[in-house]
């Protein structure tokens, strides 16, 4: 028997001891066991890997120093002789990885030697590249997603990634321009100029025009480009340019222009339509003037907002104010028309606002309902609202915001849903002025002003009302009636001071009295054959002094005389003209008129 096979064979592994120092040299952690588990070796690395004194565990049973579980590993190595290699082993706040294999000696396993190291680092470090990975892949995701080109150059201007969206737009392929630097691009003609260029230059965001050459030819885009700085702010590292064709904008643009004029064509016809559609009774929209106030009527017909019609008298005011109660969500419901200068002063008051039962003698016994409570849910329109009396105003304008009244010797208050209409032949704003008018209440009705132009601003209307109301009294007389064209032209061509009113008028006189079944000349009224004679006459003498102011003045002062001569006062004449009765006075006095049956006084 040899000398070697008399040793014991957990002595075998004693001359390692030798090499400690080399062993506390190697950066990983090792421990050398014998065959009977005993740790022989334990380096520095391991000392501070497993936090154990090298006193704790030298010539001790490794299942008892450092782990059963390790034991369990390291028996079976000693019996089988099969390593054991990348055994990961948790640890209190870190994870080792150890390679262990037997230590053979003369053919018979002496020991296993186990070297490890701690792969916490590691782990770490594969957790922050999986990240980046995942971030940078993101990022690809929406650079390509990008409908707008993006181009991305470091702080040399050396282009680093080009988007397909750029590709796209600039005919252009990214590896003919990956690497490449923006001047030698610009030389090579691919641009005309590099926005990159500039911000590198300014240290600012730029845009620019630019103009792109490729194999399918050139293209005109519009590019920002923005600088990325270094912590530092101090270096410009990166610069981002945003590229989008004009091209596809001009394109949009072009079709935002087309549909444009398309929803402007259709407004149009819709308008048209809704003209058609509207209740205007004796309203005829031949004029522009007319269609406008037409346009204007619908639309405010559908909101509950006070309207404010002025215009001279006759010209259509309490038909307009009716057709937009008709065209309005409050149709159904009642229409009251009230003319203020109609009701004597001292009845208005009842009459709009009612009375309790004993608020005065010969009241009645039940008390009264004024018009305000009659057009509870409806429309309420206050004609020629100038001739309200100052104490009413009052009272009207609490009406309007609050929706409450208080009848005559009441002091219950009653809600009031109306909406209300007010029309004059007056300058408001003059009464307010001449604090004949509260300024609070002319502002509070005229939320919606609607003017309708005289007869004479929108002859285009005349002809086809003539029409209209020869057909109405020829039907009501159950005769036929035609105007022959000499009649008709003395028609169109009289400037009407009574409007509409006096048109209507003046054809059912026309049926009325002519005895021939067609209207001459013949037929015409006197009074207005004259004013036309006398109108073309001031329009057509010359005189010495041919300005346009004297031959305004001329005629305007025989207009004012033939409509004294008409009426005999001064009143109804300004209430013909659409004036105040002290500017009639006025240019009667400036024009020396003077008119036997013109009474000034009343």
């Amino acid at each position: 028997m040899g000398i070697n096979n008399m040793i014991d064979p957990s002595e075998k592994l004693t001359f390692l001891k030798d090499f400690k120092e080399i062993f506390d040299a190697a950066h990983n952690g090792i421990v050398i066991i014998n065959s009977e588990g005993k740790i022989i070796i334990y380096n520095k690395a391991a000392t501070i890997k497993l936090k154990l004194n090298p006193e704790q565990v030298i010539g001790r049973f490794i299942g008892e120093a450092i782990s059963k579980e390790v034991w369990a590993d390291m028996e079976r190595i000693l019996q089988t002789g099969i390593p054991q290699i990348g055994k990961k082993i948790p640890l209190e706040g870190s994870t080792i990885i150890a390679n262990r294999t037997p230590i053979f000696v003369d053919g018979e396993i002496a020991g296993v030697m186990s070297i490890f190291q701690n792969i916490s680092e590691y782990e770490r470090i594969v957790t922050e590249l999986e990240t980046y990975k995942r971030i940078n892949k993101e990022l690809d995701a929406i650079i390509e997603s990008s409908y707008d080109g993006l181009y991305i150059t470091d702080g040399h201007a050396n282009t680093l990634r080009v988007n397909k969206a750029y590709e796209r737009i600039s005919g252009l392929k990214r590896e003919d321009l990956i690497g490449q630097n923006m001047k030698d691009l610009v030389k090579k003609g691919f641009i005309n100029q590099s926005v990159s260029l500039e911000v590198l230059k300014l240290r600012e965001p730029v845009t620019i025009m630019q103009e792109i050459y490729s194999q399918s030819g050139k293209k005109k885009v519009i590019v920002t480009g923005n600088p990325i700085f270094d912590e530092g702010k101090n270096e410009i590292i990166l610069v981002v340019t945003n590229v989008r064709d004009i091209t596809e904008l001009e394109d949009l643009r072009e079709e935002l222009d087309h549909r444009r004029d398309l929803s402007e064509r259709y407004l149009s016809e819709l308008t048209e339509l809704r003209l058609d559609l509207f209740p205007k009774d004796d309203i005829i929209a031949r004029s522009e003037k007319t269609k406008s106030i037409i346009r204007m009527a619908i639309k405010v017909a559908q909101v509950d907002t006070s309207i404010l019609i002025t215009g001279e008298s006759g010209v259509g005011k309490g038909k307009l104010a009716k057709s937009i109660h008709q065209a309005s969500k409050r149709k159904d419901n009642p229409f009251i028309k009230i003319n203020c200068g109609a009701i004597p002063e001292t009845l208005i008051e009842t009459e709009l606002f009612g009375y309790e039962k004993g608020a005065f003698t010969g009241a009645k016994t039940e008390g009264k309902p004024g018009l305000f409570e009659i057009a509870h849910t409806g429309t309420i329109f206050l004609d020629e609202i100038g001739e309200l009396p100052l104490h009413l105003q009052v009272k009207l304008l609490g009406i309007l915001e609050d929706k409450q009244l208080i009848r005559i010797g009441g002091t219950k208050s009653k809600r009031v849903d109306v909406r209300v209409i007010t029309a004059s032949n007056s300058d408001l704003k003059k009464l307010v002025e001449e604090k004949r008018f509260r300024n609070d209440l002319f502002f509070r009705l005229e939320v919606i002003p609607i003017h309708i132009p005289p007869l004479r601003e929108r002859k285009e209307d005349i002809l086809p009302l003539i029409q209209l109301f020869l057909n109405r009294f020829n039907s009501s007389y159950g005769i036929k009636k035609k105007i022959s064209a000499d009649a008709m032209d003395c028609l169109l061509n009289y400037y009407y001071p009574g409007n509409i009113r006096e048109l209507e008028n003046i054809v059912e006189r026309l049926v009325v009295v002519g005895q021939e079944e067609l209207i001459t000349i013949q037929d015409i009224p006197k009074y207005i054959l004259e004013k036309q004679s006398s109108f073309d006459e001031s329009l057509s003498i010359p005189t010495q002094n041919n300005k346009l102011t004297s031959v305004v003045g001329s005629f305007e002062a025989q207009l004012i005389s033939d409509v004294l001569k008409k009426y005999g006062n001064t009143y109804k004449a300004a209430e013909a003209l659409g004036v105040n009765q002290s500017t009639i006075v006025r240019k009667m006095k400036k024009y020396k008129i003077k008119v036997n049956n013109a009474n000034t006084n009343r």
